[in-house]
């Protein structure tokens, strides 16, 4: 009969030698850590994680885990581990959308680290031992669970000692950071290894798709294959640094691929609090505040009289004594629900700008804020893209919504700018008020620029007076070595060859002709502005002379500051 997920492998030394016996096939013994590739330190040799100068900590600060292992076939539960597990086996079933999370981002690491090769039976695997699959899938609609999934308070009394790096925006604990999630990322991992698995424009810890995505992101890590078995173990090991976890996950995994099937969310039973630590002894699970502590007994051990003369014995039994008062464990209340935004705060210093086809230097920010003017924490702020110019965020969108942190501020991806210069509007809503708190952000796009101008060609540019040059001059512009479209020049006949001559156009020389029906001389000029084709080239009109003869100079400048300076030379008739 499979096993209760509530059952825990300290039920005695009896169950935890047939436990290690069942697993011997899948350990490795002195496996090494994935974070000082040295071999895993039990709980009293490790240092505690987070303090000053030692190792980081893994993904779940070492938090406890549920111990529970897969059920064997046969009354006696003693057949070997590679045994089959029963078909529709209560174990062997997954909540449908937890199982949907871990096959989309096995999927998405297919594509994206092919390398890596991570299986979804190895993300089941860790997603039992860590949460009971959320909880037996209690997800609302989009695989978010109701409630956060909180580990206990690391606050080095049994576990890691983690002072808070969140602001409590994750874990509503702003003294000590807690493992948060189906997949249990202490808040400071989860700043570094957070993942969007279902496409909503966030990265949140509570959502199964989020959440399984960075599990095997995290596990890919160092140019990983899973499919060796010493990467795999150094995985595993870096989510939690104990070789009773490394065991206890390889077993479900070993389960897992040998049979699994998908069940309604929510049809399973809730699994009881967790109790490994990371070490190689589990622990007592975490009291939670109002519950009693029941008194320890020891099983097997006979009851005595408590009074004397009735038969049972033909000594006196000593009066009962009364075991000296224990202190209880430190809980940590339930964290409150923050007040709600109520305002928006422009973050920028005036109106974003950018070249056409350029990306942003600057990101929309804005700071939601209570009534008491103090930063909002998790608030939804929904940013939209207003006007013609075709900027979109990074990724192509023109609408994204972003939960603030502990600090309130809430700031919107990169923007890409279009490729028509003009006013742009980025308009931010803070969403679930009940009157419309909207705040408008003003960005411009401006010319598309040059960061360069060279000729295509060396030729000599003389030519006798009251003739044209031969040929027509030729430039190309570039930006970031990449072609540059649609960018504004501005081609200047100036006179004489020496900069001190000065810069303004010259009067008499070389000169253009405008298009047009007027006299050549009405249409004449020494100034021109043009603009680059689809490839970045500048092609001059023809160039004429009038009976001027000297060293002139042309200037050609481009919007962004590319600059190219021509001699022109005009002779006496021959």
């Amino acid at each position: 009969m499979a096993a209760l997920f509530g059952r825990r492998m300290r039920r005695g030394a009896a169950s935890t030698a047939v436990a290690a016996a069942a697993m011997a096939a899948l350990s490795a013994s002195g496996a090494p850590s994935a974070v000082g590739e040295q071999p895993a330190a039990s709980a009293a040799d490790r240092p505690s994680a987070g303090a000053s100068g030692q190792e980081d900590p893994s993904v779940t600060g070492d938090s406890p885990y549920h111990t529970d292992l897969p059920p064997l076939k046969g009354p006696g539960r003693n057949d070997p581990p590679d045994e089959t597990p029963a078909t529709g086996s209560a174990e062997s079933g997954i909540p449908a959308t937890v199982l949907d999370a871990y096959r989309k981002a096995e999927a998405s690491l297919a594509a994206s680290n092919p390398r890596c090769r991570v299986p979804w039976e190895l993300l089941a695997a860790i997603g039992k031992v860590e949460s009971g699959h959320a909880r037996g899938g209690r997800l609302d609609t989009n695989g978010t669970t109701p409630s956060p999934i909180l580990g206990p308070v690391l606050n080095g009394v049994g576990f890691a000692n983690i002072s808070d790096t969140d602001g409590g925006a994750y874990d509503g604990d702003t003294l000590h950071d807690r493992a948060v999630g189906p997949m249990q990322f202490i808040p400071q991992t989860w700043e570094s290894w957070g993942r969007d698995g279902n496409g909503d424009g966030r990265r949140d810890p509570n959502n199964i798709y989020d959440a399984a995505l960075a599990a095997g992101s995290y596990l890919c890590a160092h140019d990983r294959d899973l499919t060796v078995e010493r990467d795999l173990h150094q995985a595993i090991l870096g989510y939690n640094r104990s070789q009773e976890y490394l065991r206890t996950v390889l077993h479900w995994y070993d389960y897992y691929r040998k049979g699994a099937h998908e069940v309604p969310d929510g049809s399973q039973p809730a699994p009881g609090a967790p109790t490994g630590t990371g070490g190689t002894t589990p622990s007592p699970a975490p009291v939670r505040p109002g519950t009693p502590s029941p008194s320890p007994t020891k099983p097997g051990k006979p009851t005595k009289p408590s009074k004397p003369g009735d038969g049972s014995s033909s000594k006196p039994t000593p009066p009962p004594t009364t075991p000296p008062p224990t202190t209880p464990p430190p809980t940590t209340p339930p964290p409150t629900t923050p007040a709600p935004a109520t305002r928006l705060v422009d973050l920028g210093d005036g109106a974003l700008s950018a070249p056409a086809g350029e990306r942003f230097a600057e990101r929309p920010a804005v700071r939601a804020e209570r009534a008491d003017k103090k930063p909002a924490s998790q608030a939804k702020v929904r940013f939209t893209l207003a006007g013609e110019t075709g900027t979109t965020f990074e990724g192509g969108a023109t609408t994204v919504t972003v939960t603030t942190k502990a600090d309130g501020v809430a700031k919107a991806p990169a923007l890409l700018a279009g490729g028509k210069p003009g006013a742009l509007t980025i308009k931010a809503t803070l969403l679930g008020t009940t009157e419309p708190v909207t705040l408008g952000l003003r960005g411009e796009v401006t010319a598309p620029r040059a960061d360069k101008l060279v000729r295509t060609d060396e030729t000599e540019l003389t030519c006798e007076a009251g003739a044209t040059f031969e040929g027509r001059i030729a430039l190309t512009a570039t930006r970031d070595g990449q072609a540059a479209p649609g960018v504004a020049a501005t081609a200047t006949v100036l006179a004489g060859a020496d900069p001190a001559d000065g810069e303004k156009a010259a009067e008499k020389g070389p000169y253009f002709l405008t298009p047009g029906d007027e006299p050549a001389e009405d249409r004449r000029t020494r100034e021109l502005t043009l603009t680059t084709d689809a490839k970045g080239n500048l092609l001059l009109p023809e160039l004429h002379t009038d009976d001027t003869t000297g060293t002139f100079r042309l200037r050609v400048e481009t919007t962004g500051g590319a600059v190219v300076v021509l001699e022109l030379k005009v002779t006496d008739p021959a």
